[in-house]
């Protein structure tokens, strides 16, 4: 994946996550579940591009 298709990713499941959160509240399961999907994509990223960088 590339890194602007990861980072569009993780822009729209930050929304997502913000809209689902301000609906059901921070503990909801809808929001929990959208929160694991982010910390995911944002692991996906750290493993891809900023793990490589620090190598340079």
């Amino acid at each position: 994946m590339s890194k602007q298709n990861l980072l569009s990713l993780i822009e729209q499941k930050r929304a997502e996550l913000i809209q689902i959160a301000s609906k059901t509240g921070l503990n909801s399961t809808a929001a929990i579940r959208h929160s694991q999907e982010l910390d995911h994509l944002l692991n996906e990223y750290s493993r891809s591009f900023i793990k490589k960088m620090q190598t340079y």
